[in-house]
């Protein structure tokens, strides 16, 4: 029987070089039947429609990798990943990732764990802290080639959570829903004082519904500042 929906997902990826295998779109299959199965006991999508997960999630996940050359990065951390998106997704494209995945709520850090090993998936850390506790700590702090965050907090916010995170020279990918210039200008001043640098907004459209997406990317031009990341909590009440 055709799977259109497989098919539709396979035929957009492939357009931006991404290729994967039969064991790859068994995992994402997986991934969907679990997510579905786990969210009728926890909240974790409001999106269970599986052509709508296979957009808005998988593929909405995996365009991190049209903007980021992920073959060249080693480490990855994903903050806040929620249900794991964008980190699952691009760890079955991208095999070779060493993802470390930071939620602040265990019932997720339980799905995620138990979802690493039924799609059997290697070098994956689920760690349950928030992300100031993760960013003060010794064998995180300034280590990651790439960290990113999907739809957990304004820029400003954000980049006091994630960039400690990021090694210098590495980059921090914040992917956002609506147009961002607003947020950028606001968070002008955490860029500066997390020793980041704006190197790229990537502006696109997602397939079938257009909705927006941008992804920010920040460069990480030196050593986080002993003082950040600030308390748990603080960020939040007070962005930089």
């Amino acid at each position: 029987m055709q799977d259109t929906v497989l098919e539709q997902f396979v035929a957009r990826v492939s357009a931006q070089g991404i290729t994967l295998s039969n064991r790859q779109l068994e995992q994402f299959e997986l991934y969907y039947k679990e997510l579905v199965e786990w969210n009728e006991r926890m909240n974790l999508t409001a999106i269970t429609e599986r052509e709508q997960v296979y957009l808005k999630h998988f593929y909405d996940s995996l365009t991190l990798a049209f903007h980021v050359n992920l073959d060249q990065v080693a480490t990855m951390a994903d903050i806040g990943a929620g249900a794991g998106f964008p980190s699952i997704p691009l760890k079955i494209a991208f095999p070779h990732l060493k993802l470390t995945i930071v939620d602040s709520l265990n019932k997720r850090i339980h799905f995620l764990n138990h979802l690493v090993e039924r799609l059997e998936l290697q070098d994956v850390k689920a760690i349950h802290a928030r992300a100031e506790e993760a960013g003060r700590n010794k064998e995180l702090r300034d280590r990651f080639d790439l960290v990113t965050a999907r739809a957990v907090a304004r820029l400003s916010i954000l980049n006091e959570l994630c960039l400690p995170l990021v090694r210098p020279d590495g980059i921090f990918a914040a992917m956002k829903s609506a147009q961002t210039s607003d947020e950028l200008q606001e968070a002008k001043r955490s860029i500066e004082l997390l020793k980041g640098k704006l190197e790229k907004v990537f502006t696109f459209t997602l397939p079938v519904e257009e909705a927006e997406r941008n992804i920010v990317v920040l460069r990480k031009m030196d050593v986080t500042p002993a003082k950040y990341p600030r308390k748990p909590g603080t960020p939040g009440k007070d962005p930089l």
